[in-house]
């Protein structure tokens, strides 16, 4: 799809002052789609919004709260997304949320960027993190184990797969630039292959 010019997106969204906040997080997500989330400044997201460079203050006191602030969203919409696939994916949910992973990195780069690459948390191997949370159970089940901490550990080095080929095949990656075939395969095979690991050791 051609990139609309800058000016236009405001006429798209049919910007006026009461969607200001929704204009300047979509503009903000293009921009660190286009340029990465160290690639453009406040004014930048303000000029892409159609607003005045004095305007995002009104709800943001600076980039970095922009930032935090398309993270947080990022992280609400991954944790709906493993939600949803752990439900679907019966017995073997963790491995539909593997792929769920691998698709919203996928087709959400700027959310991925924001949520992994500016320092805010929001999601992660966390006891407050729904989409974790939801991995650990079906990781659980799996397994069948119950103990807290050795479910927590193997949710864990599962996540860390996942996360790993995540970014190694996210476009632009400077560690695989020239991409990875089949990762949704190779996915399956590593998760396979550890959870059958850790049923003995665990």
């Amino acid at each position: 799809m051609a990139r609309l010019p800058d000016t236009e997106l405001s006429e798209r969204r049919g910007y006026h002052h009461g969607n200001l906040r929704e204009a300047l997080l979509e503009a903000a997500r293009r921009l660190i789609a286009e340029r990465g989330p160290a690639g453009f400044t406040l004014s930048d997201a303000a000029k892409l919004a159609g607003v005045s460079p004095a305007a995002p203050y009104r709800h943001f006191k600076d980039r970095e709260a922009l930032l935090k602030e398309i993270a947080m969203q990022g992280f609400a919409a991954l944790g709906q997304r493993l939600g949803a696939a752990a439900k679907a994916g019966g017995p073997d949910g963790f491995l539909a949320m593997g792929r769920a992973y691998l698709a919203f990195a996928r087709e959400e780069p700027a959310y991925y960027a924001a949520m992994f690459n500016t320092g805010h948390p929001g999601g992660g191997p966390s006891g407050d993190d729904p989409g974790f949370n939801a991995l650990q159970q079906a990781v659980g089940r799996a397994l069948g184990i119950t103990d807290p901490q050795r479910v927590k550990m193997a949710a864990t080095l599962v996540f860390a797969l996942t996360h790993g080929l995540a970014s190694l095949s996210a476009p632009g990656s400077i560690a695989m630039p020239g991409g990875m075939d089949d990762p949704e395969r190779m996915l399956d095979v590593g998760v396979g292959a550890l959870l059958s690991g850790l049923g003995k050791t665990l």
